[in-house]
């Protein structure tokens, strides 16, 4: 398996992860009340900060238990990361676009920061997903 594929799955686990935390933390904190007006800015910056702890972490994990020769990439691992970037990108735009519109229609801020942060969730399976698929199927540039 390359390198990079193996990066792609340690981004799907720590994003899963990391979301269902964030997900069980705020609807365990919500109780009786509406769920807008549920504790949700400290679960949100831990659950990022933390993914983005954990995927240094396994991405410096995985780089030392290579083999020498497997830290290369050619030009078929750019491809697909650069594949993989872009298809996953589509989300964000869609974050940033649902992120307005609920501004514009003033809505709660607790639905404009968890639709903009689910859009980076989805970003990174999406984009991730589509690695994998290239590395296991095949991948034909355009």
């Amino acid at each position: 398996m390359a390198v990079e594929e193996k990066r792609a799955w340690i981004m799907i686990v720590v994003t899963v992860v990391s979301y269902g935390a964030y997900l069980a933390v705020v609807l365990g904190r919500s109780g009786d009340s509406p769920l807008a007006q549920a504790p949700y800015v400290a679960a949100l910056l831990w659950s990022v900060g933390a993914a983005i702890v954990a995927s240094i972490a396994l991405h410096i994990t995985v780089a030392l238990l290579a083999p020498e020769g497997d830290n290369t990439k050619d030009q078929r691992d750019r491809e697909i990361h650069h594949f993989g970037e872009y298809v996953g990108q589509s989300f964000v735009v869609i974050g940033g676009v649902a992120g307005l519109v609920l501004a514009m229609a003033e809505a709660a801020p607790f639905w404009i920061a968890n639709a903009i942060y689910l859009a980076f969730v989805l970003s990174a399976l999406l984009g991730s997903t589509a690695k994998i698929a290239a590395y296991r199927f095949g991948f034909q540039p355009w």
